[in-house]
């Protein structure tokens, strides 16, 4: 970011900033987890990375109280991502890491909650490793566990679930559809990330597939934030629940028998 607040888009230079390459320093790509939305459950070596770079490359869904750790001569580079809406395509963002780092710069590329939970932090590594680029990863508190701890729903517990399965909501190409004969019948707690675009048809092939439609469900939205909300239902029950309370995107679903231990 410049000094008059112009965010760049990193293409862009200041001459007034010291990067790696004006001290003979190889660039550096970190791939930072951000946490689940709480700036207090960021990790020290995250906070620490934010301090020192030159370049954050941050999502949507972080907080923006995470940016006001960086150096104000850095660069601040929004590529967020919303439900059908990419205005920066990930290959572009492969690209923008690359360039930037290759240039000398120590990049942080900001993550919502883990980089290698849904977070595309894999793609990335591997493109920067197949060009040579130094990586590092940081990783951070997930969402798919803070996020129901956040409402007293403990993924595992003795008297409910022995394991848990942290699933996508949304499918990566249209017409690849889930296993929902499998999720149905796995033992443990299910957690859908991103899922409340299609919350009906989640809850439909769980009940379809044999989930029986009294299974407890809770769904969270901005989950550790101050605004964090949360309701608990029954799989036949959740999308009336859900629509009384005004729930929307960003939010987590908790299904299985832990659900019935969200907080009142």
């Amino acid at each position: 970011m410049t000094d008059n607040g112009e965010v760049l888009d990193g293409s862009g230079t200041n001459d007034n900033i010291e990067t790696a390459a004006t001290r003979n320093e190889p660039g550096l790509v970190s791939l930072v987890g951000a946490g689940p939305g709480d700036p207090e459950l960021l990790t020290l070596r995250g906070k620490r990375r934010i301090e020192e770079a030159d370049v954050i490359v941050y999502d949507r869904l972080v907080n923006p109280e995470l940016l006001e750790f960086a150096r104000d001569d850095a660069e601040r580079i929004d590529v967020g991502k919303s439900a059908h809406h990419h205005p920066v395509k990930q290959r572009e963002i492969n690209d923008m890491l690359a360039r930037l780092a290759l240039d000398g710069r120590r990049v942080v590329r900001l993550k919502s909650g883990d980089p290698f939970v849904f977070g595309r932090g894999g793609e990335e590594q591997k493109y920067l490793h197949d060009r040579g680029v130094r990586v590092e990863i940081v990783p951070g508190i997930t969402s798919a566990i803070a996020g129901p701890a956040a409402v007293g729903i403990p993924v595992t517990h003795r008297d409910y679930a022995s394991s848990f399965h942290v699933i996508a909501g949304h499918r990566k190409r249209e017409g690849h559809e889930l296993d929902w004969d499998n999720i149905a019948h796995m033992e443990g707690t299910l957690v859908f990330l991103m899922g409340m675009e299609s919350l009906d048809r989640i809850t439909g092939n769980l009940i379809a597939n044999g989930k029986p439609a009294d299974t407890p469900i809770a769904v969270i939205q901005w989950a550790t934030r101050e605004q964090q909300r949360a309701v608990r239902s029954d799989l036949a029950g959740i999308r009336a629940a859900v629509d009384e309370a005004g729930l929307g995107a960003p939010a987590l679903i908790v299904v299985g028998g832990v659900a019935s231990l969200l907080e009142p």
